[in-house]
């Protein structure tokens, strides 16, 4: 059994034997255990769970989606991407069931019900598709991932005072906010063994905000530089032609041209998971970091090598335990390798 599949069965059994029965905001109860690890060496392979589905594209469209700042759910509907249609769906009803409430009690008007009923969900996200202008009204999840990632602490009212002090830089940059990937992105190739290189969700005076507080709230990342031999072996591995004789004592001349692309250092990425739907969501949640190290080790020209994943509250829903439980009688398979073409272009 690989490494990866192999601790996530060991999670799955502690929960079922030792998780605790909890109340949770669903209402169907899980059992849950507070604290846990998963470390991986990305040599061994992509991290992906090869005991159950784990969808790729539907991975691939979030994390972009998040990497590029957005926050409504337009472009996921256009890709197929539905994992965020609830969330969305939940907070229309939510608001619109209060402007009903307004309307009724407040105001002491009758409810128009033609006007303001309900869409069911298939109808609001078809409306979301082929209605630009309710898309923009409904289908904005609030500041979430992509909004904290790339702009933390933006105030959007600011053209009045813009005007005011259009030369003043640092009021400026703190108006937009801060793009925390960017501000990542320069560390590590300014000051890579920096202990700084943080990305954080978690900003507390925007939950009120939110269709939902994130999971995962935040990544560090730690470098180390290669040895000698590593980074022969990587070029080696990277640029081995037939006929070549592997001799790593030769002492190649890494200053030279033919040698400078080969990698300097390793990368890490750690993340943090507040809470963890271990069945449905961490599966999804291993692939997409696993990927988002694949990433930035790319744009920062550095080997991916280890993905740590620390959990807090670790759980599985009561409706969800024969499922795991015939899930942990499956084999589990050798993990891929991951291949990010060469014409790919991350900046």
């Amino acid at each position: 059994m690989n490494n990866i599949d192999r601790q996530y069965k060991e999670l799955l059994e502690q929960i079922l034997r030792f998780g605790y029965d909890k109340d949770d905001r669903t209402g169907t109860g899980t059992k849950s255990i507070f604290g846990w690890q998963l470390r991986h060496n990305m040599r061994e392979g992509f991290p992906v769970i090869t005991t159950k589905k784990v969808a790729w594209k539907t991975m691939v469209r979030e994390l972009l989606w998040f990497l590029s700042g957005d926050t409504n759910i337009k472009y996921l509907v256009d890709n197929r991407c539905h994992i965020w249609d609830g969330d969305a769906y939940k907070n229309y009803v939510n608001k619109c069931n209060e402007d009903k409430w307004m309307k009724e009690i407040v105001l002491d008007l009758p409810f128009p019900n033609k006007s303001y009923g309900l869409f069911s969900q298939e109808e609001f996200i078809n409306k979301i598709k082929t209605d630009d202008e309710f898309a923009k009204k409904w289908g904005d999840l609030g500041p979430i991932y992509g909004k904290q990632w790339r702009s933390w602490g933006e105030h959007h009212k600011i053209t009045t005072v813009e005007c005011e002090r259009p030369f003043d830089y640092e009021f400026r940059k703190k108006m937009k906010g801060i793009d925390q990937i960017a501000d990542a992105i320069n560390l590590l190739k300014t000051d890579p063994d920096s202990r700084r290189i943080i990305v954080s969700a978690w900003n507390v005076g925007e939950f009120s905000k939110m269709v939902l507080p994130p999971c995962h709230n935040f990544f560090q990342f730690f470098t180390r530089k290669l040895s000698y031999k590593e980074r022969y072996k990587l070029w080696f591995q990277n640029n081995f032609e037939s006929g070549m004789e592997y001799n790593e004592l030769e002492q190649v001349d890494f200053s030279n041209e033919y040698y400078t692309k080969t990698p300097e250092r390793a990368i890490s990425i750690m993340v943090n998971l507040r809470s963890n739907d271990v069945p449905l969501g961490l599966p999804f949640n291993i692939a997409s970091y696993g990927l988002l190290l694949e990433i930035f080790s790319r744009i920062s020209n550095m080997v991916p090598e280890e993905l740590v994943m620390n959990i807090g509250d670790a759980h599985i829903y009561q409706n969800q335990i024969d499922g795991i439980k015939e899930q942990l009688t499956r084999t589990a398979y050798d993990m891929p390798s991951l291949r990010i073409s060469n014409n790919v272009n991350f900046k």
